[in-house]
């Protein structure tokens, strides 16, 4: 899609000459074309993380109509570097919220035209955000040993209004049945808050070092655990101290623990917990594959989907496409890697440096 296809001029004239005609709206009753919001309107953002201490993040976009490929959309449109350690993006209003860790801030972007629109800063190693209630509630890690906090942001002014802490290394959150489940990865349990009163309700105990969630079509939450490891003192993982991970159902209604799946393996860590689109599939990343599991299923997936060791995964909730994440050698351009719902492989394309994370719109 041509960005600027409309300006404003020609919008005006197009309109006062077809008075007559038809209403000048943006939903043309007839079947016409929608005037267009920006190059970036439809289409996949990939999250590329960069090297650390670089400055080299970004946030590539692919076209799928046209298969086309920016790699770096807010250096295009701002001529500037969106900073260092690029961790996830988020979109609500028509906003793209792009949280910068190493540079402990928050981008906005207009999420058509990825114009700046401004900066949250004052954050502390700051992970993954969700929206509820027209705020913004980031995990941010703090420092590597002691708690962390969410930080709650007014999305109106762009301030942040108030601190909760949880406890250490907060992960992904989800909002869901207006509470906000915030997974705690460096213990085993899930702070849940309020979003009407930006308070923590309760918290939760589940597996060792929760990482990720997806609700599914029967409004069950599911939580990814990697696992406990400790090292011995030549840093191999001791298998008699560690714990293995796991993928535990939870009731909303309730809170309460419906289902743990444990895996085998003491050495390796589950993560990326992914839902599709008719949220009857789960996928993740376990020892260097990528499996789905059916919800309805009591036991664990032994038989792989993919036997690809990718970076990051996602899933188009539209077409189901399963996308990989391929960061290659971590020094040069990662690339993105596309199947379909069956396994089968159907393209792939070159984005920017680690990519880790897919937002689809």
């Amino acid at each position: 899609m041509n960005k600027n296809l409309f300006n404003q001029s020609v919008l005006i004239g197009f309109c006062l000459s077809s008075i007559f005609l038809t209403s000048c709206t943006d939903d043309d009753s007839n079947g016409g074309n929608t005037v267009p919001k920006g190059t970036y309107e439809k289409g996949v953002f990939v999250v590329n993380e960069g090297n650390f201490q670089k400055g080299n993040g970004a946030i590539s976009f692919f076209d799928k109509q046209n298969k086309t490929v920016i790699a770096d959309v807010f250096r295009t449109e701002n001529n500037r570097p969106l900073g260092d350690v690029v961790q996830s993006a988020t979109i609500h209003n028509d906003r793209t919220y792009v949280v910068v860790n190493n540079s402990n801030k928050i981008e906005i972007a207009d999420a058509n035209t990825f114009k700046s629109l401004g900066v949250i800063n004052d954050l502390q190693l700051p992970r993954y955000l969700v929206v509820a209630n027209n705020k913004g509630y980031v995990t941010e890690w703090v420092s590597f040993s002691g708690n962390g906090r969410v930080s709650v942001i007014d999305l109106t002014t762009n301030t942040i209004i108030k601190s909760l802490e949880v406890r250490k290394l907060p992960e992904k959150l989800i909002a869901v049945n207006n509470k906000i489940y915030v997974t705690n990865s460096g213990d085993n349990t899930i702070s849940v808050i309020n979003p009407t009163t930006d308070a923590i309700e309760t918290t939760l105990t589940v597996g060792d070092s929760p990482n990720s969630l997806a609700v599914d079509a029967a409004n069950k939450l599911w939580v990814l655990c990697g696992g406990q490891k400790n090292y011995n003192p030549d840093y191999s993982i001791n298998e008699n101290t560690s714990t293995p991970g796991s993928l535990i159902r939870i009731n909303l209604a309730t809170n309460a623990i419906e289902a743990t799946l444990t895996f085998t393996s003491k050495t390796q860590s589950p993560e990326d917990l992914m839902v599709n689109g008719s949220k009857n599939k789960l996928y993740y990343r376990y020892s260097g594959k990528v499996f789905q599991q059916e919800i309805a299923s009591t036991t664990l997936n032994s038989a792989a989907f993919l036997n690809r060791n990718f970076y990051g995964i996602g899933v188009d909730p539209v077409d189901n496409l399963i996308y990989g994440a391929d960061a290659g050698s971590f020094t040069s351009d990662g690339k993105v890697v596309r199947f379909n719902p069956n396994g089968s492989p159907v393209d792939s394309f070159t984005v920017s440096l680690l990519p880790s994370e897919f937002l689809f719109k």
